[in-house]
């Protein structure tokens, strides 16, 4: 066992994938020995988020704080610069593995309740390998007796291989929330100049940390590709968000694309929307594969 908890190692269908215990998280996935995500060594805490789940909220609340049924809830600050509660709970947390074959593996967290997020929420993941590449299924399950803000992400960081200067993005998305000098969403606008993605666009020195909606119906595809080699990595998902980060963090090596369920301080701008009713479940899926 490492920081990152035991590592369960996939392969099927030409993809090979390694799975970290801790935060669920996607250590690594190539196709026929190229690498699709930046891997991280699981010796080593990574950076930036690497692979991780993002559950019960992804992305920030704005102050750590938020109300919930008249009452008003504070989690830990762990963004200092920008005062934020960032990625949930469950981004470091050990989950369990429940099941394992060699091409798929499903790791399941019964969510702690804190007193800045009192309520209960059985979580899974199932990683599994195919033909068509890597399928991700993140499912959270309200057991408690009240309904319970609920959000999910998940935080890849997609790579060809090169810089991310020298490659080509696409994000089919119409619509982009703006956000202030402490990433603080600020307002949703029609996508413009560097932030409009949607046909392929060689990235150069242009920096995003953007989440991007207004995405096509049923189900939608970002696209990195390296324009030299013509080779890429694909992700698809019906998520109603995406955030798109070009990585600076990690050196520029790899976009961050993180679909999720709900935007940026949803649990502030959307607090009857993030709601999970009793024995109730929500859903995000994905697709990763060899472009």
């Amino acid at each position: 066992m490492s920081v990152n908890g035991t590592v369960t190692a996939l392969a099927g269908g030409g993809y090979e994938a390694r799975v970290a215990t801790s935060g669920a998280a996607l250590v690594a996935l190539t196709h026929r020995g190229r690498d699709l995500v930046l891997p991280f060594d699981p010796a080593v805490l990574p950076a930036g988020y690497q692979g991780r789940t993002l559950v019960p909220w992804p992305n920030r609340v704005v102050g750590g704080r938020y109300a919930v049924a008249g009452r008003t809830l504070r989690l830990p600050v762990n963004e200092p610069e920008t005062g934020a509660a960032l990625h949930g709970h469950g981004a470091f947390q050990p989950w369990t593995v429940v099941d394992s074959s060699g091409a798929a593996v499903t790791l399941e967290l019964d969510l702690p309740a804190t007193y800045g997020y009192p309520f209960d929420v059985l979580c899974r993941v199932r990683y599994a390998l195919d033909d068509d590449g890597l399928s991700v299924t993140v499912t959270g399950t309200n057991e408690g007796e009240e309904p319970a803000p609920f959000g999910i992400g998940i935080h890849p960081y997609l790579t060809c291989g090169v810089p991310v200067d020298g490659c080509a993005l696409t994000v089919p998305s119409a619509r982009v929330l703006l956000t202030d000098g402490r990433s603080t969403p600020t307002r949703l606008v029609e996508v413009a100049g560097d932030l409009d993605l949607r046909v392929p666009t060689v990235l150069g020195a242009r920096s995003v940390d953007h989440a991007f909606t207004a995405l096509p119906r049923g189900g939608w595809t970002v696209e990195l590709s390296d324009p030299g080699s013509g080779r890429g990595v694909r992700m698809s998902s019906d998520a109603p968000w995406v955030q798109v980060y070009t990585g600076e963090l990690l050196g520029r090596r790899g976009v961050a694309v993180e679909p999720m369920t709900c935007p940026p301080d949803a649990f502030n701008t959307d607090p009857e929307g993030v709601l999970l009713g009793p024995g109730f479940s929500r859903t995000l899926g994905l697709r990763l594969s060899a472009s």
